[in-house]
C-alpha cells in the first residue's frame, strides 16, 4: 500500500488508527530508527563530549508529566510521540538504551516496542560517527532485540507480533548535511548510495519480519533553523532545499520499488516538504 501523508497522520493510512480513539492500541508494538526528530533518550546514554544530548532544562519544559529533559530534542512530546499517540500508545516506545539500563528490554518490545532513533545519526556510518548510534547499528540492536524475543516467546509468536507492529523511519536530513557536492554527478553519486543504504535497511526490517512502516521523508533542509541563522536576512537556503527534495523524491521510487518486490509490504511515506508548505500558508491540520 502506498500512500503521501502529512506527519502527524501518517499512521492513519498504514494501520487505520481508529480504533486507537477508543483507547485501544491499533497495532501489538511500535519500533523507532532514525534521528533527533525520533530519539527519545538514547543520547543521553552515549559517551563522548561532542554527543549531542537533549539534558538540559529548556528541552521538555512543557513535557506532559512535568517539565524536564527527557532526552527529546523537543520543549515537549516529539514526532515518535504524537505517532505512537495516534496508534493507541501514550507516547512512544522508551529509547533502546534506556531500557537495557533497565533490564527491561524485552518486556518492553513485546508489548509496547524499543526506540532505537539517535540524534545525529545517519543512513551512513560516517555521518557525525562516533556521536551517534548509526542506522546500520540501530538495525543491529533491532535484530539482537528481536533474537532475544523469540528467546522469550518463540519464533511463531515474535513473527506474527512483528507483522502485525508498526515501524517508523525518519533519517537522511543529516547525512545531506554532511555532504557537500560539487556537481550534478556527485549529487547523484550520493542520491544512489543513500538510498541503496535505506533501501537496504528497510529490506533487511522486512527480512526479520517487519511489515507495516511510516517512513518520514526528509524536509526542506534549507529552512533549518540552523541554516537560516547564517545568513543575515534569515531567509531559506533554497539550493539545500532543492538537494533535500531530489533525495526525497528518489526515497519515494525506491519505496515503490520495493512494494513491488517484496510480497504484504505496507507502507505510507510522510511528505515533510507539503507539511512545511501547509504551515508557512497558515494552514493548520
Amino acid at each position: 500500500m502506498k500512500n503521501i501523508v502529512l506527519l502527524g497522520l501518517v499512521v492513519a493510512l498504514a494501520v487505520g488508527a481508529s480504533a486507537a480513539r477508543l483507547g485501544k492500541p491499533v497495532v501489538p508494538a511500535v519500533f523507532v530508527l532514525g534521528g533527533s526528530t525520533l530519539d527519545v533518550g538514547n543520547n543521553n546514554h552515549l559517551s563522548g563530549k561532542d554527543v549531542p544530548r537533549a539534558n538540559v532544562p529548556f528541552y521538555g519544559i512543557d513535557f506532559p508529566s512535568g517539565p524536564m529533559p527527557t532526552g527529546r530534542f523537543s520543549n515537549g512530546y516529539n514526532l515518535a510521540d504524537f505517532i505512537a499517540k495516534h496508534l493507541g500508545f501514550e507516547r512512544s516506545p522508551l529509547a533502546y538504551l534506556v531500557l537495557k539500563s533497565r533490564n527491561y528490554l524485552i518486556p518492553s518490545a513485546l508489548t509496547r516496542g524499543v526506540s532505537y532513533a539517535s540524534a545525529g545519526a545517519g543512513i551512513l556510518d560516517s555521518t557525525n560517527a562516533g556521536n551517534n548510534i548509526p542506522l546500520s547499528k540501530q538495525l543491529l540492536y533491532f535484530a539482537s532485540t528481536k533474537s532475544k524475543m523469540e528467546d522469550a516467546w518463540g519464533t511463531h509468536k515474535v513473527t506474527r507480533l512483528l507483522a502485525n507492529s508498526f515501524f517508523l523511519l525518519g533519517i537522511g536530513s543529516n547525512d545531506l548535511f554532511q555532504t557537500s557536492p560539487k556537481t550534478a554527478a556527485d549529487v547523484a553519486t550520493i542520491y544512489a548510495t543513500l538510498v541503496s543504504n535505506y533501501s537496504a535497511t528497510i529490506a533487511d526490517l522486512y527480512g526479520m519480519g517487519a511489515r507495516k512502516f511510516g517512513i518520514i521523508n526528509v524536509g526542506p533542509i534549507g529552512c533549518f533553523p540552523r541554516v537560516r541563522v547564517l545568513n543575515k536576512t534569515g531567509v531559506c537556503n533554497e539550493a539545500l532545499n532543492r538537494y533535500a527534495a531530489g533525495f526525497a523524491a528518489i526515497v519515494k521510487l525506491a519505496l515503490t520499488n520495493l512494494a513491488s518486490k517484496l510480497p504484504g509490504f505496507s507502507y505510507s511515506l510522510a511528505d515533510s516538504f507539503a507539511v512545511f508548505n501547509s504551515q508557512t500558508l497558515g494552514t493548520c491540520f
